[in-house]
Order: C-alpha cells, then sequence, then structure tokens
C-alpha cells in the first residue's frame, strides 16, 4: 500500500519524536525554575528558547502537580506593566527516598526536590545477605517517612559501588558484598510501594552535582568515586555514558605503576586495591593510628594534630590524584570531581591531589559537594535525575495527584 501523508504523520517514529520533545522541554522548564528560580515566565522563555505560550502552559501543569508555586511577591518591571508572578520550586510538599548500600553499611534518606538532606539513617549491616539488607533500607526509610508526616514520597533511589545495570534496576555484581544479579527494584518496589530506580554511585552523583552542585553548567564533567569501591563517571553535554549493560566506569583494576596490594583478582598493584578504604584503614592500623575500619576516624586524628594521620591521608590523596591524570589525559572533561575522604576534608589533601593531577589541570579539580552527605544525596540523586529528565511522565502521572481538584486542566496536547 503506497505511504500517504496521513499515515506519514500517524506513525510510530513521528509520535516518538513528538513524545522526545515534549519531554526535553518539560525538563529544562523545570530545571530553570530549580536553577533560577523565584523567576518569570518570560526569564523562563527567554533562557530555554521556547514560546511564551508553551512556557505557560508547562508552568500550569507544574503548578497543578504541585512541584513549583508562585512566589510570594509579585515584582514590576520598570515600574510599569503587569507585575510579573515569579516561579519557584514548591519543595515543602514532596520528598524522595535515597538509600545508598556500603561496603559496612546502608544509608537511607529523605530528600527535597532540591537535593537537600531532610532526614538519614546508618544501618550497620548485621548480615551482607542481600534480602536483609534490602528490607531493612525499606524498613529505615518507612521509619523517616513516619517520623515527617505530610511529606509525599515520589519514588526511591538506590545507588551503590559494583556493576549496576539501571535499565533492569539489577545489581549485577558488587564483588565485596558478594552479591550477583540482584533485583532492587523489584524487591524494594514490593516493599514500598513506589517506584525504584538503581544506578551505580558514580553515575548518581555526576546527577547530583549537574542539578544541584558544583559540576552545574559544565558541558563535561568525570567524577571519580574512591571508597571502598572505586569507580568512575562520564558525563557530557547533561547524558552520562552507560555503556552496554550499564557497565561503563568499572575502573577497579586499572593497574598501578608501581602498586605492591594484592588484588581478589590474582593480580598486584590494581587501582580499587591501592586506593580503596580497606587499605587505607589497615595501614593506619599498622601505624598505631586508628583501630578500626572507619576512615572518618583517621580524619579525626588528623584534624587532633597525629602527624601520621595526616601524612596517610595525603599520600592517598596524591595517589588519587595520580589517577585522574590518566582518566584526564583520556577524557579531557572540563571538570573533574572528586569523592575521597581526605580531599572532602582537608585543604592539605585537595591541594596534594591537585598538584598529582598537574598545574596545567588543577584549576578544574574540585571535591564533591555533597561533603557531609554524599552517600545520602547519591542515593536520592538517583531518582532526582529520572524526575528532572521526565517530570511529566507515565510515572509521575500515577503517582503526583493534583494538589487542587479546582485547579482547571491545561490542554495535554499543546507544546
Amino acid at each position: 500500500m503506497p505511504r500517504t501523508a496521513a499515515s506519514t504523520l500517524a506513525s510510530p517514529i513521528a509520535r516518538a519524536a513528538d513524545s522526545d520533545r515534549r519531554r526535553t522541554s518539560a525538563s529544562v522548564v523545570l530545571r530553570s525554575v530549580l536553577e533560577h528560580g523565584p523567576v518569570a515566565r518570560s526569564t523562563i522563555a527567554r533562557l530555554t528558547g521556547l514560546s511564551p505560550a508553551s512556557v505557560t502552559d508547562y508552568c500550569a501543569r507544574f503548578t497543578e502537580l504541585g512541584l513549583i508555586r508562585e512566589a510570594a511577591a509579585p515584582r514590576r518591571s520598570n515600574g510599569v506593566g503587569r507585575p510579573h508572578v515569579p516561579l519557584d520550586l514548591d519543595d515543602s510538599r514532596f520528598v524522595v527516598g535515597g538509600v545508598h548500600i556500603a561496603v559496612p553499611y546502608t544509608t537511607v534518606a529523605l530528600l527535597d526536590l532540591r537535593g537537600r538532606v531532610l532526614a538519614r539513617r546508618e544501618l550497620k549491616h548485621e548480615h551482607t545477605d542481600p534480602g536483609r539488607v534490602l528490607a531493612r533500607a525499606a524498613d529505615g526509610l518507612a521509619a523517616l517517612l513516619a517520623g515527617s508526616p505530610g511529606a509525599r514520597p515520589l519514588g526511591v533511589g538506590v545507588a551503590t559501588g559494583g556493576w549496576v545495570d539501571r535499565d533492569s534496576g539489577t545489581i549485577v555484581e558488587h564483588p565485596l558484598l558478594g552479591w550477583r544479579d540482584v533485583a532492587v527494584r523489584e524487591v524494594l518496589g514490593a516493599r514500598t510501594g513506589l517506584p525504584v530506580h538503581v544506578d551505580g554511585h558514580a553515575r548518581a552523583l555526576v546527577n547530583g552535582e549537574r542539578l544541584f552542585g558544583r559540576a552545574r553548567g559544565s558541558t563535561s564533567v568525570l567524577h571519580l568515586f574512591v571508597g571502598n569501591v572505586v569507580d568512575a563517571a562520564f558525563a557530557t553535554h547533561d547524558a552520562v555514558h552507560y555503556g552496554p549493560r550499564s557497565q561503563a566506569g568499572a575502573i577497579a583494576h586499572l593497574p598501578v605503576p608501581g602498586g605492591s596490594e594484592p588484588c581478589a583478582c590474582g593480580r598486584v598493584g590494581c587501582l580499587q586495591a591501592e586506593l580503596g578504604e580497606r587499605t587505607l584503614c589497615r595501614r593506619a592500623r599498622e601505624a598505631g593510628v586508628i583501630d578500626g575500619v572507619n576512615p572518618m576516624h583517621l580524619v579525626g586524628a588528623a584534624a587532633a594534630g597525629n602527624a601520621v594521620a595526616a601524612r596517610l591521608l595525603r599520600e592517598r590523596a596524591a595517589a588519587t590524584g595520580r589517577a585522574a591524570r590518566l582518566l584526564l589525559d583520556l577524557l579531557n572533561p572540563e571538570t573533574l570531581v572528586v569523592t575521597e575522604v581526605g580531599a572532602m576534608h582537608r585543604e592539605d589533601c585537595l591541594s596534594a591531589l591537585r598538584e598529582a593531577v598537574g598545574a596545567d589541570r588543577a584549576g578544574n579539580v574540585v571535591a564533591t559537594s555533597f561533603h557531609d552527605s554524599v552517600l545520602a544525596v547519591a542515593g536520592g540523586s538517583v531518582v532526582l535525575d529520572v524526575l528532572y529528565r521526565d517530570p511529566l511522565g507515565p510515572e509521575r502521572q500515577r503517582h503526583l495527584e493534583p494538589v487542587n481538584s479546582e485547579t482547571p486542566n491545561v490542554d495535554r496536547g499543546r507544546s
């Protein structure tokens, strides 16, 4: 049968293109309110390049759903004409749950729509059985919500190290926890009754930085996460690179020249074995500085004047800088964000890291924006990224009921 103009216009490809365009437009409008609010609709139109009518339509939808609100006092332009009523994010109505699964403990948290941590709790792992860990995380979130009456949860974000397949919501492999093929989205979704999104913590924090942190506005961002797990994430033009089955960023077994630490893979000198917090804390115990496995105790000892503790932290930060230099040469990002305990809490460590990176790139290196809440923000950023990428998607329509039943319906066909 010959194709007609009507059949072309009604094709699935055309509908998909329209849907993508509407999703992108809705995203840039809500992001503009997040970044610039209180902001007038006319300013949003100028910033986004959308027509004033489209901006008005999207803002009406967001207001109806309770995502944005009109600011209290209208502003006049040069004292003449109709007052501009600025819009701002409504950060008082909704929360998201954040879960970060580390090796020794799980962090559960509630965050507002600006990525600010409202409440959190650390749940030490009595066992690393995935069923028990996820059940305790769900119970922990329920307890936080019970202590926040009136807060409406939009979803749950889960972040962790290892190999995480975002599309299936599965932790494919986390060697330090001994997990393989754990269906996190399915398990937590059934326990919480909320939409659940799962991602690797390095990628989650790239999204947190571009939404709420120092990397906002950067055209390309590299994030290096150095904890018990060492991994990385790279984003260009607001898009994080995932690769097949979300396996990008696996740098744990990159060889470190001169490295001496044995790795579970059978080799010596792998990046995670050299830089991981287990190695750092073991060296601190051997030096008689601490007697446990918490790197913050080493930071505390350094702050109290222990020279050996300070040296161990600087050495590790410098080694992190040398590893970062290799990644910088390969990817050449505009901004490098580092989540590493020394650089996060001590200026001498951040300086040592920057010096190892090299003077030509040191100015592009920053520590994470979330010094005191990085793990909670990692979990929350997973679901907040989904919200800001598709604020009017089917998931939002199911879980966001209009906050004012008298609000008139908006024409859903306008873009």
